[in-house]
């Protein structure tokens, strides 16, 4: 099943069942959100999981592009990318969570032809604050689906404060032969959707209180199950990015964990582009900075003449079409041979501060910060000069 072809299988899955779509928004979070970007389905909805009426009602039902900066260095892994789509289904206040986790269980086995057999659960168990999560419980039960109970992994948060709840998330199986053992215990459990029953709200003091309604807010990432449908070993191997594993390897002839770095930071910067982030030293400007100086850190450590500006107009025409953004491919590639141009200036003086006396030898904490203040040099840098 092409990725196209899964988005519209969801979204059409939960039209049926009386949820609307809605707009999903870019990787800016609202106003006054703490996070750099937006990171799940659920950050442009939180007024309405506290309690305003949506305009479009309590059953609502999008595709979400996504940026989490804590993944960006699991990224080259199976699994992981820098952006990503979530695919998500939400009860304002309606129906509740083993009704969330039957239609899973329907979408998953008879609307996408999962084997049931290919299936893996796992429940809260609950702790001192919070009892177990019995009515998931019993509905996997009930549907004969394996369940395993965890405490920290099945309560779900949006960070320190906010709404929270337990969650039950459900594992396709990856490896070859029958499936073994649990989630926890064998990491070829693919996690692929996940089902939070927001009950609470965490309070700036740690402690929890209910929320004036109960929600269901789930969230499916859309290229890792898309892999695991086309029977590929990677989400760099699914249809999404065949125009990049075609002409990437063409252009820079990389080993695979590189070339999973370079394809999807450069298709991540892309994205953060178009949405209107621009390159600097702070906040979402940096992250973006980031990625593309980890790109041309790959690229240059086996030959410096590379460049960015041979990137194809095609793949980031690809990417921009996908995301159905404004920002024209010759622009985006402009802005990414700026910052290329910047990051060569940049570490040429690297090279000239570090060949003095004082610089030889193992680096100190205190020479990392001189460099850093003084120079501008970031540890991240001054690291790969030092490895020359």
């Amino acid at each position: 099943m092409k990725t196209e072809q899964l988005v519209s299988t969801f979204v059409e899955f939960f039209e049926e069942r009386g949820h609307r779509r809605i707009t999903g928004s870019t990787l800016l979070p609202p106003p006054g959100d703490p996070v750099l970007f937006t990171t799940s389905g659920m950050h442009p909805l939180t007024p309405y999981l506290e309690g305003r009426p949506h305009p479009l009602g309590s059953r609502l039902v999008n595709v979400q592009r996504c940026l989490r900066t804590t993944d960006l260095e699991e990224v080259g892994d199976p699994t992981h990318l820098t952006v990503f789509e979530m695919l998500g289904s939400w009860s304002l206040g309606d129906y509740e969570g083993p009704v969330s986790l039957d239609w899973g269980y329907r979408l998953l086995t008879e609307g996408l032809g999962v084997d049931p057999r290919l299936l893996h659960t796992t429940v809260f168990a609950g702790d001192s604050r919070i009892g177990p999560d019995t009515r998931s419980l019993e509905t996997w039960h009930g549907l004969g689906v394996p369940v395993e109970t965890t405490v920290e992994d099945n309560w779900w948060s949006n960070g320190p404060v906010g709404p929270c709840g337990p969650d039950s998330e459900i594992f396709l199986w990856s490896g070859e032969g029958p499936p073994e053992s649990t989630p926890t215990r064998d990491d070829r459990w693919v996690e692929v959707w996940n089902h939070v029953t927001m009950t609470h709200r965490r309070l700036d003091d740690g402690s929890l209180v209910p929320l004036p309604q109960r929600n269901v807010d789930t969230g499916l990432g859309l290229e890792r199950l898309a892999s695991l449908l086309q029977g590929r070993n990677s989400v760099f191997e699914s249809d999404i990015f065949d125009p990049w594993r075609r002409l990437v390897p063409t252009l820079w002839p990389l080993e695979e964990s590189s070339l999973r770095v370079v394809c999807d930071h450069l298709r991540s910067s892309v994205v953060v582009l178009g949405d209107g982030v621009r390159p600097s030293n702070t906040g979402r400007g940096y992250v973006l900075r980031r990625l593309v100086r980890r790109v041309l850190t790959v690229l240059w450590r086996d030959d410096p003449s590379r460049g960015i500006g041979d990137l194809p107009v095609e793949l980031i025409r690809h990417t921009r079409d996908h995301f159905r953004q404004d920002l024209g491919p010759e622009e985006v590639l402009r802005l990414l041979v700026e910052e290329e141009g910047r990051f060569r200036r940049i570490l040429e003086r690297g090279r000239q501060v570090l060949a003095r006396p004082r610089f030889r030898g193992r680096l100190t904490e205190e020479d990392f910060h001189y460099l850093h203040d003084t120079h501008g040099l970031p540890r991240e840098l001054i690291t790969v000069l030092s490895e020359e």
